[in-house]
């Protein structure tokens, strides 16, 4: 057995934000390191994720989620080593994917942990483009979505972990056009030059509608809600007879303390046909084999590309959250948890 560390630092919510959440809210706390109980591994965490669904996570409501409890660690997709094992089949030295991340080291069910191999893709990849927002896009635009070849797609918030995988899936499938918006020039040139979208467009830039429609002057077949607000409604004014629009999340209102009034248009879903469908990445599990297959095979060609943006430091793990928050990021905000 591998000496352990006497302690390991882990983050806790300590009060419900009202708003923004601001550092005051969180507390970095150390915690003993003991070795694992039966069935268990202890896991030093190399990497954890911090993703837009955890804002709601802080609110003491009920949701499609458990709510993060306070004074307690939060939790999150993390992988990591294995360095202590009191489980069969689970030795010292395997790499695994779980679900206790903002923290340094992890007891985990081994039930609870899948093992992952660094030599197929690196460990990072295993928390976004092979893992829950990869599947998140994979899900949401072929079987939510019923993308088809020759649909004209937009993707909001087309350069986080989720979006930038809808696009070019959509590219690769045969979409007839994929657009894009993001929160900055640099964003817009990354999702044009180096992902392959036909068209991108800042969103702080003018209006959505109007630039969606210089974009997309004969329409659009399939959205893909990550912002909601103004870009929903843009969508809903785009979007042909017949049209789809997954709604995957809607970051815009995530920290708004008063109710936020809906789209303008609603009307228009009648007149048009649509289909509004929310999507929860736990739905679509059955679709984990055919995911990993096609999309481990579109990395390894070379033809499917994902950004990452690393955080070092679980000491910074609040300041990446809240970046995220921001749209700092391009692709997965990751936090590199070891010290």
């Amino acid at each position: 057995m591998s000496v352990l560390p006497a302690s390991s630092r882990e983050w806790h919510l300590v009060a419900r934000p009202h708003g923004w959440p601001v550092p005051a809210d969180f507390a970095l706390r150390e915690t003993p390191v003991t070795e694992p109980a039966e069935g268990r591994v202890l896991v030093r965490n190399l990497h954890f994720s911090v993703d837009p669904y955890m804002r709601g996570r802080m609110n003491d409501v009920k949701s499609y989620i458990p709510p993060f409890k306070l004074d307690r660690p939060m939790d999150g997709g993390a992988v990591g080593e294995v360095v202590a094992s009191n489980a069969e089949g689970f030795a010292v030295g395997d790499h695994v994917l779980h679900g206790l991340g903002w923290r340094e080291y992890a007891e985990v069910p081994a039930q609870l942990a899948t093992k992952v191999d660094p030599e197929l893709a690196p460990l990072s990849a295993y928390l976004g483009v092979l893992g829950m927002t990869g599947l998140t896009a994979y899900a949401g635009l072929f079987e939510v979505a019923s993308f088809k070849e020759g649909d004209a797609v937009f993707v909001s918030g087309a350069a986080g972990a989720v979006g930038s995988q809808v696009g070019q899936m959509a590219r690769l499938k045969g979409a007839s056009r994929v657009i894009g918006s993001a929160g900055s020039d640099e964003k817009v040139k990354w999702l044009v030059e180096e992902l392959g979208f036909d068209a991108a467009f800042n969103y702080k830039a003018g209006a959505v509608r109007d630039q969606l429609r210089e974009a997309a002057p004969d329409g659009i077949d399939v959205y893909f809600d990550n912002v909601g607000g103004d870009h929903l409604e843009a969508a809903i004014s785009s979007l042909n007879v017949h049209g789809r629009a997954t709604i995957c999340g809607m970051i815009a209102q995530y920290n708004d303390t008063e109710p936020v009034p809906g789209p303008r248009n609603m009307a228009m879903i009648i007149g048009k046909r649509l289909r509004l469908q929310g999507v929860l990445v736990g739905d679509h599990y059955g679709l984990q084999q055919q995911f990993v297959e096609e999309v481990g095979g579109w990395l390894r060609s070379g033809e499917l590309k994902y950004g990452e943006t690393f955080v070092e430091g679980i000491e910074n793990g609040v300041d990446a959250f809240l970046g995220m928050l921001r749209g700092d990021n391009t692709g997965k905000m990751i936090v590199s948890a070891t010290r």
